[in-house]
């Protein structure tokens, strides 16, 4: 998941998982090559796959021939695996030292059948990560300077898509519509990959159905799934619903296409999306971010409830109906950091919090996990939406009155906010 278009309140929200064990993947998907597969995505060899490294390139192979092992057909240029395009000159690129590299999506078909063949559901995630940082590191000191291994991000989404193909793909009947699994280089810069494939797709853009990002899913614990986009298609809730009355997680579905992944992109072509992740943890964009706290059996459950997803997508007789939604404004520059971990699941009148890190400016002003943020300054807060609105107005080095709910109390904090890039 990149840095670089995540909002404040969502760059915050870490939440630490626990493994949990759901039944209702076993014996349907494959946990030891899922496991097998994000063990050598997430290894030393591959340096952290930055984008146009030869870490990153090595991957891309490997899930090409991954690819050809479940008897997919090549989507990439000339009848190989590999779409190949070059890093632009950005803010970001420039600063992760990418811009100007090679790089490549790696793309594989599953063809549909009957009338409905010529069009496409597209299934996706990244498989880059940040190599050895320091670009949108959340390390500090020289850990920022170490291989970051990117278990769950994203090697768990990739190897999800490559389980959902398995499914697919040996599955006793094809889908009707073909199905397109990408998997993005240069989404940690910004949906870089992924805004190439959407303006150079196999299927044309106006013959796609949806578009399913997989991107963190490796943490499932609780059963709780969360589920962005699903107000980008008025048919998404009870497609949904229906899928998980066989799985029985805790869905929270919610939101436009908009987002800090990849689903950014095909939204910004007017197609239905969504996005499916497990929460952010304290490990993310850190190197401490490794296969050993995958949870492969959840990553096995979200791979057979997206394949479920994904048939039903593929035979419905209509399309979806796609519901727009403005750009959102995003500062740019320095901004003031208070250091809170947001829970992401509910807003009980304010922003409930299941950390704070240690050190923050959070932490130094006594805020604690459990408490419930209701005010910043001189606003209000309600929800996630007013605590980023509320703390943009803010500059580093200023101390801020921070009103929080504890209990019964409603206490009055005083945090001096720190500085993020």
């Amino acid at each position: 998941m990149n840095a670089t278009r995540l909002t404040l309140a969502a760059l915050l929200a870490l939440s630490v998982p626990a493994r949990a064990q759901n039944p209702a993947a076993s014996g349907r998907a494959d946990t030891v090559r899922i496991q097998d597969d994000i063990r050598y995505l997430a290894s030393d060899a591959l340096d952290g796959r930055l984008t146009g490294y030869p870490g990153n390139d090595t991957a891309a192979a490997y899930l090409a021939r991954r690819f050809q092992a479940l008897g997919l057909k090549p989507g990439g240029d000339d009848g190989t695996w590999l779409q190949h395009w070059t890093v632009g000159s950005t803010a970001a690129t420039r600063e992760a030292a990418v811009a100007g590299r090679g790089t490549e999506n790696v793309v594989a078909i599953l063809p549909g059948r009957g009338s409905r063949a010529g069009q496409d559901v597209v299934i996706g995630a990244h498989f880059d990560h940040l190599g050895n940082g320091p670009f949108a590191s959340a390390a500090t000191g020289d850990s920022a300077h170490l291989i970051h291994h990117g278990a769950d991000d994203n090697a768990s989404g990739t190897a999800a898509v490559l389980e959902i193909a398995r499914l697919l793909a040996r599955s006793r009947e094809r889908p009707e519509r073909t199905i397109v699994f990408v998997l993005f280089s240069g989404e940690e810069e910004g949906a870089l990959g992924s805004a190439w494939y959407a303006d150079h797709p196999v299927i044309p853009v106006d013959s796609t159905l949806a578009m399913i990002n997989l991107d963190m899913v490796g943490r499932l614990r609780d059963h709780r799934l969360l589920i962005q986009g699903v107000k980008s298609a008025t048919e998404w809730q009870p497609l949904i619903d229906s899928v998980n009355a066989t799985y029985g997680l805790d869905v929270h579905a919610s939101g436009d296409g908009w987002g800090p992944s990849d689903q950014s992109s095909f939204f910004a072509k007017h197609l239905p999306v969504l996005f499916l992740f497990t929460d952010l943890h304290a490990d993310y964009h850190r190197p401490s971010d490794t296969w050993e706290k995958i949870n492969e059996s959840g990553v096995a459950t979200v791979a057979a409830f997206a394949a479920d997803l994904a048939r039903r997508l593929a035979g419905r007789p209509r399309p979806l109906t796609f519901v727009d939604a403005p750009l959102p404004q995003m500062a740019s520059g320095e901004r003031a950091y208070l250091g809170t971990v947001p829970d992401m699941t509910g807003e009980p009148g304010g922003v409930r919090l299941s950390g704070v890190r240690a050190g923050s400016p959070a932490d130094l002003a006594g805020i604690r996990a459990g408490d419930v943020i209701v005010g910043i300054g001189a606003d209000t807060v309600a929800d996630l939406n007013d605590f980023q609105n509320a703390l943009v107005k803010h500059h580093p080095g200023e101390t801020v009155e921070i009103r929080v709910r504890r209990g019964d109390q409603t206490l009055a904090l005083a945090a001096t906010l720190g500085r993020r890039s």
